[in-house]
């Protein structure tokens, strides 16, 4: 594990309420590693435009709500 990676173990740990669960925990690492995980596909250029995003959630049909 990085230092990095360390350190904003403990900052997301100190950030949590004092009666905060185990689980509670676990879901915010888990929140901050996917938001890290996106950050560094989007710095490598690795992301689809707002309309294939949409074509994704919602099919191929124009304008289709979900």
């Amino acid at each position: 594990m990085s230092i990095a990676a360390k350190q904003l173990l403990r900052e997301a740990v100190e950030r949590l309420p004092d009666d905060a669960t185990v689980e509670d925990a676990m879901e915010r690492l888990y929140f901050l590693a996917k938001v890290a995980r996106g950050m560094d596909a989007a710095d490598r250029g690795d992301v689809v435009s707002h309309d294939e995003a949409r074509r994704r959630v919602f099919g191929s049909a124009t304008g289709a709500q979900g």
